[in-house]
C-alpha cells in the first residue's frame, strides 16, 4: 500500500499527463507552418507515448491500493500543467512542451525520492523509465528550437 504522500504525487502525475495528453492534441491538430509535417507526427507520438506513461502510472496506483484521480475536474485542479491557449505559434508550442517535460521530471524526481525511502523499488524503477524518455525528447525538442 503506496503512503498517502506517494499516492498524491502519483495522482498528480495523473493529473498532469491527463492535461498534457490534450494538450498535445490540440498541438498535433493546431500546429501550421513549414514545420507542420515534423511536428504534426511529433504530438502524435508524444501523446500516444503520454498515454502509456498514464496509464502505467494509475494502474500502479491501483496495484497499490490507490484510487488514482479520473475526473477532468480533479485533473485540472491538481495538473502541474496548463491546457493550451489555442493562440500558440509552432515555436511556442515546443518551448511550452518542454517546459511541461521539465515540470513532470521535477514531480518524478520526487516521487521517486518517495518511493525509494518507502522501499518501492517498482516504482521507482516505472518512474526512472518514464524520466529517461521525458529527458530525450526535451533534448529533441530544444535542438529541434536550435
Amino acid at each position: 500500500m503506496a503512503t498517502n504522500r506517494l499516492n498524491t504525487q502519483l495522482n498528480e502525475l495523473v493529473a498532469t499527463y491527463s492535461v498534457l495528453y490534450t494538450k498535445l492534441h490540440n498541438y498535433h491538430w493546431y500546429v501550421t507552418g513549414p514545420s507542420f509535417f515534423t511536428l504534426h507526427e511529433k504530438f502524435e507520438e508524444l501523446y500516444n507515448e503520454v498515454t502509456l506513461n498514464l496509464d502505467e502510472i494509475a494502474e500502479r496506483i491501483l496495484t497499490k491500493g490507490g484510487k488514482p484521480v479520473a475526473t477532468l475536474k480533479e485533473h485540472l485542479e491538481l495538473s502541474h500543467v496548463q491546457e493550451a491557449t489555442g493562440s500558440e505559434t509552432t515555436e511556442e508550442m515546443v518551448q511550452t512542451i518542454i517546459k511541461d517535460f521539465q515540470a513532470i521530471m521535477k514531480l518524478i524526481n520526487e516521487a521517486m525520492g518517495q518511493a525509494s525511502e518507502e522501499g518501492d523499488d517498482r516504482t521507482e524503477d516505472i518512474l526512472n523509465a518514464i524520466f529517461q524518455s521525458l529527458e530525450k525528447h526535451n533534448w529533441m525538442l530544444k535542438s529541434f528550437l536550435g
